[in-house]
């Protein structure tokens, strides 16, 4: 990989009156700086000028002209080296005077690229908490700034999209603890490893991003596979045994064709797919061919999500979860589900749009949208529903990450004056798990005020028990995929029954999804289940329709 230039001595200089006749003398280790001999500037009066930033030219020269009006001047830049490398260059100047009579400019420059580099890492956003590094939001401004460089000054860039593999797995076996901490050693080994120019930023979950400036994928593939090697050869060592992990990285350029930071880091997470499809601990780049692949199909999606949203054609649904066995005090509560309507006005199924809307970060958006939704239907027709039953929303992986989650919905909750108590929210286990430690803010966090928890999809994780002491929810959801079979799958009854006596033992009430036909409710009844949802029992039908018999 390129390595940064040192931190250069710093360079004396003289130059004549009139910016176009460049360099009269240079003194320091210019060549340490720029890579370039002092003869080179010499010998050609425009080669200074034609080797600055193209964004930055314009206020270097009035630098030059208002040292000559006022005596003295100083400016930062971007210059060009030799290996194709921009610095950051201090330049201080001053004018010459003999006789009262200007003869000249005297001036200095200084390499600041580091200090400019860890400006951008500490004045914008502090990054995400669990590395250190640059988060989502900071490298997405980063990114369109570069995309606004290449347009300008027709440099390329480069987009890396690392996904690691099975992280999952390390966290499930390890503890999140070790997660997180694999998690920010990994991020700054990576750092370490590039030009100090270059951004590691921690995207969330198990996905890194990494911006190459000024650097051309025909010309640096050696650079792409130093980072695989790289990753490949990182160890986190954990209670005396040492952990390696690979990854699989999408590769894409970032140039005057660009386009949007949205669509090039779409065609960046198309291309990590593809590494992932072909075997995993591999490169691959961006290339039209990839425009048929599982994730283009759900960038098709984004559009048309965006579109609906701003259209209004979002809308919810609920069903009933009906208590079995007629247990006291059990009232019957209500899902709410979210559905689409396409340009016709038909329904779009969920598994559709929804994986789209999780991939390309357009989930807390509908989250928000569901939750300020719900609880203003909630507010109007409060009195018109039984007190015993509760409301439940869904809440993404996506919104559960995001810190400011709670304070929205406590502001909501306040601003419509609703009774906490009647709500309900719903994580899946995967999302929880992947969060952990959001989930047991935001949890925490509604549950002091009144709110109620479901457990979704409990049982489909690797882990379910270990982490289930730990999350203080109110319902397990028991999945759907032990339920529907449960009438004639011994291993199933015997899944749902564990999942339910621990359930109990535990002091949480139990939902079975998938319920669709009377056997599988009478099995349920027999193991103590406390409620029961699905088709059996009533299918999703349009809010509007609440009241209807």
């Amino acid at each position: 990989m390129i390595s940064p230039p040192g931190e250069s001595p710093v360079v004396l200089y003289t130059r004549d009156l009139s910016p176009e006749r460049g360099c009269l003398s240079l003194c320091g280790n210019v060549e340490d700086l720029t890579g370039y001999p002092a003869a080179a500037f010499l010998d050609d009066p425009k080669f200074w000028n034609q080797r600055i930033h193209p964004n930055d030219k314009p206020q270097a020269l009035d630098a030059l002209r208002l040292c000559l009006r006022v005596g003295s001047a100083a400016i930062d830049y971007r210059f060009l080296r030799q290996d194709g490398v921009y610095v950051w260059i201090h330049d201080s100047c001053s004018l010459i005077s003999k006789d009262n009579l200007p003869r000249g400019i005297a001036g200095t420059w200084i390499d600041i690229t580091r200090q400019k580099y860890a400006e951008r890492l500490t004045s914008e956003d502090p990054g995400e908490k669990v590395t250190g590094l640059v988060n989502r939001k900071t490298f997405e401004r980063s990114l369109a700034d570069l995309i606004a460089d290449a347009v300008n000054s027709n440099d390329e860039h480069v987009l890396c999209y690392i996904d690691l593999d099975q992280f999952r797995v390390i966290n499930n076996t390890c503890g999140h603890t070790a997660g997180d901490e694999l998690l920010r050693q990994l991020g700054w080994y990576l750092q370490g490893k590039l030009r100090v120019r270059d951004t590691v930023a921690y995207l969330g979950g198990d996905e890194f991003g990494i911006l190459l400036e000024s650097c051309v994928i025909r010309q640096d593939h050696r650079v792409f596979a130093g980072i695989r090697q790289a990753l490949s050869e990182f160890e986190f060592e954990l209670a005396g045994r040492k952990i390696s992990i690979t990854a699989s990285i999408g590769v894409v350029p970032i140039n005057k064709e660009s386009g949007s930071p949205a669509r090039v880091l779409g065609m960046a997470d198309i291309a990590c797919y593809a590494a992932k499809e072909q075997g995993r601990d591999r490169v691959h780049f961006y290339t039209e061919e990839d425009e048929d692949s599982e994730p283009r199909i759900e960038m098709f999606w984004v559009d048309r999500i965006n579109q609906a949203m701003q259209e209004d054609r979002f809308f919810l649904y609920s069903q009933p979860i009906v208590p079995l066995n007629g247990a006291a005090g059990l009232g019957g509560h209500h899902e709410l589900l979210l559905r689409m309507k396409d340009e016709a006005g038909k329904l779009v199924p969920p598994g559709l749009f929804l994986p789209a809307a999780e991939r390309y970060h357009l989930a807390g958006r509908i989250d928000q949208w569901v939750i300020r939704t719900a609880l203003s239907w909630l507010d109007a027709y409060t009195d018109m529903i039984d007190p015993a039953q509760r409301i439940g929303i869904n809440i993404s992986g996506q919104s559960l990450a995001n810190d400011d989650l709670l304070e929205f919905v406590l502001g909501e909750l306040t601003h419509k004056g609703i009774a906490p108590e009647r709500i309900y929210f719903e994580i899946t286990e995967t999302a929880a798990v992947a969060n952990f430690k959001h989930a047991i803010r935001f949890i925490n966090g509604l549950r002091d005020r009144g709110c109620h928890f479901a457990l979704d999809d409990f049982g489909s994780g690797v882990s379910s028990f270990a982490y289930l002491k730990m999350l203080p929810v109110d319902y397990l959801k028991i999945d759907g995929a032990f339920v529907k079979e449960i009438a004639n799958s011994p291993v199933d009854y015997a899944m749902v029954k564990a999942i339910n006596d621990v359930g109990r033992t535990m002091g949480k009430q139990t939902i079975a999804e998938f319920v669709e036909n009377d056997a599988i409710v009478a099995m349920l009844k027999e193991i103590g289940v406390d409620f029961a949802q699905g088709y059996g029992i009533g299918k999703p039908r349009p809010l509007n329709e609440f009241f209807n018999p």
